[in-house]
Parts: C-alpha cells; structure tokens; sequence
C-alpha cells in the first residue's frame, strides 16, 4: 500500500506499528460472502492514499493517553467512511483515474461503486455499535450526514461561475473537513477527554481538513496527473469553481473572465492550457495555498494547550507537510 504523506509499510515511520494493526483490521472487515463486494472494496482500500484520517484518530488518541484496542477499529472505520465517499464521488464525478489507477466505477461499473459503498457505510455502522459508546455514533453519524449534505451542496453549485468564496468553503467544511473534524474528535471521546479538549481537537481537524482540500484544489491546476494519480483540470472539467478559478476570475481581463466562465459553465477543458495560465498568470496559485496556510495555522494554535508529547508534535508537522505537499 502506498501513502505519498506517511508510508504504513515505512519503518522510519514512528506510527508504522500503530498502521499496520489498522490496516489489518480494515483487511479482515471488508470480508463479505459476496465475491463482487470483495473484489471492488479491496481494490480501492489497496489503492493506499495518505491515510490521514486514520492517523488523526490514533495520534490524538495517543496525545490524550489512551492506548486501548478501539483506538484501531475507530481508524478503520473512518477510512471505511472515506473510502464509501470516494466510491459514490467519482460516480457522481464520473472520474476515470484516481491514485493512479482506474476508478471502480470505470473499471466494474457505476451501480456496483454505488452498492459497495453503502456496504462499507453499513459495515463501519456496524463496527461503530461493537465499540459499545454512544458518544462515539454521535459524532459519526453527525458527520455522515455532514457530507451528505455537503455532496449534495456541492452538486448545486456545479457549473456557476458566480459562486462565492463562503459558499465555496461551506461546501469543503461540510464534504471534506467534517470528517477530519470527527476523527480528531474521536480520539478525544475515546480518551474521556473534557469537552473544552474535545472541541480543540475538532477545532484542529476542521482546520486542517480545509487546508488539506485547499491543497488539492490547487493541485488540481498547479499539479501533474503523473504526480497526482488524477488529471489534472478534473475540476475544471466537472464545472467546479474552486478558488484557484475564483481567485484568477477576479483578478484577470475581461475576456479571460469570459473564457473561465464559459469553461464552468459547460464543463469544458479543450482550452485548458489557456486557463492554467491565467491562474498562474493572476497568482491564484499561490493564493489558494496562502489561505490553506492560514487554515494549518488555525490548527496549530487549536491544540496549543494539549501537554506536549510525540504525537503533539507530530500533529503539528502534520499541518506543515499537508499544506506544502505536491501531491
């Protein structure tokens, strides 16, 4: 399995240990009788990815001194949360690369993506009730709904050149960060932590989360699809305005604002070279990772009060390499 932030399988990686019991329990979770569930649900779990909310649990868990087995399955769950969104995202996308590889959708078909990620929904609503805390169904049940709503937002905000930047963070709060959100917030329940601590650990993760979507969406245009396992210009494609494309559209001439607009509104890369231009040309680059910057600022200070330890830090160096990540 791959993690282009923190490599599982690396054992310079303080969490190694602490990772490879997680992914042993997502391995035997995703078991079912239905070979087609098997075969779609480890193919994209053993995609890999940066495995970031996993590691939120177990190091805020970690910072608080809780070193219980259910940090474990509350990882896996919220990757098996994580991984259902990408399923039903890239239907509803209709992307055809992710991590590199071919979507499921593309590969086994939109309704089997679908299906496979309501069973990865249901088993982590199982798992949640075997840990036996009714604190720990709140949050996620909370959260799921969160990004619903979020994809939801998402979908009518497609195609409007119009969008505003509130609008537009509304949408990463709700479909990204809530669940970074939540699995900070997880550690903290599972540690018995106050709620004052709680909050900061959420505080954190919400931060974070929007820094870490932030990023993508600069990628998104500032990347390559070699480096980012994705094409480069998805976004565009889809009709997304995301705030490279807000940022450049207010700062270029009227005639490119016309070409952005136009490319939103029809979902149109064909002159997309174009368009990278601008946003580089207008420093939209540059002021996406700016505010993702001051979001990972935002984090840190949240957990200014936790006592320091290694997973203290690592949090922090958390914040520092998603924001400056190229991938």
């Amino acid at each position: 399995m791959t993690d282009t932030l923190a490599p599982a399988a690396d054992t310079a990686d303080p969490m190694a240990a602490d990772m490879h019991q997680v992914d042993q329990v997502i391995h035997q979770r995703l078991a079912s009788e239905v070979v087609l569930i098997n075969q779609i649900s480890h193919y994209i779990v053993s995609a890999g990815g940066k495995r970031i909310r996993p590691r939120l649990v177990l190091l805020f868990a970690e910072a608080l001194g809780f070193d219980g087995p259910e940090r474990f399955e509350l990882a896996a769950i919220v990757e098996f949360i994580h991984t259902a969104t990408l399923l039903h995202d890239d239907v509803v996308d209709e992307s055809a690369l992710r991590r590199g590889r071919q979507t499921a959708n593309a590969l086994f078909g939109n309704a089997a993506s679908v299906l496979v990620g309501d069973f990865l929904y249901s088993r982590a609503f199982q798992m949640m009730v075997g840990i036996k805390r009714m604190r720990v169904l709140e949050v996620l049940a909370d959260a799921t709904n969160v990004i619903a709503e979020g994809e939801v937002l998402q979908l009518m905000n497609m195609h409007d050149p119009d969008l505003d930047v509130d609008d537009y963070l509304r949408v990463i709060r709700f479909k990204t960060a809530k669940l970074f959100e939540a699995s900070a917030r997880l550690g903290a329940v599972l540690a018995d932590a106050g709620r004052e601590t709680e909050e900061a650990c959420a505080d954190y993760g919400r931060s974070l989360g929007t820094a870490f979507q932030l990023v993508d969406d600069l990628l998104d245009y500032g990347g390559d699809t070699r480096t980012l396992g994705k094409n480069v210009g998805d976004d565009l494609r889809e009709g997304k305005p995301t705030l490279p494309l807000l940022v450049a559209m207010a700062r270029c001439t009227d005639a490119e604002r016309l070409l952005m607009r136009h490319s939103i509104e029809h979902g149109e890369n064909e002159r997309l070279d174009e368009i990278l231009a601008i946003v580089r040309r207008t420093g939209a680059l540059e002021a996406t990772r700016d505010a993702a910057r001051a979001e990972a600022d935002k984090a840190r200070a949240s957990i200014a009060a936790l006592p320091e330890s290694t997973a203290r830090q690592a949090l922090l160096e958390l914040c520092a390499r998603s924001v400056e990540r190229s991938s």
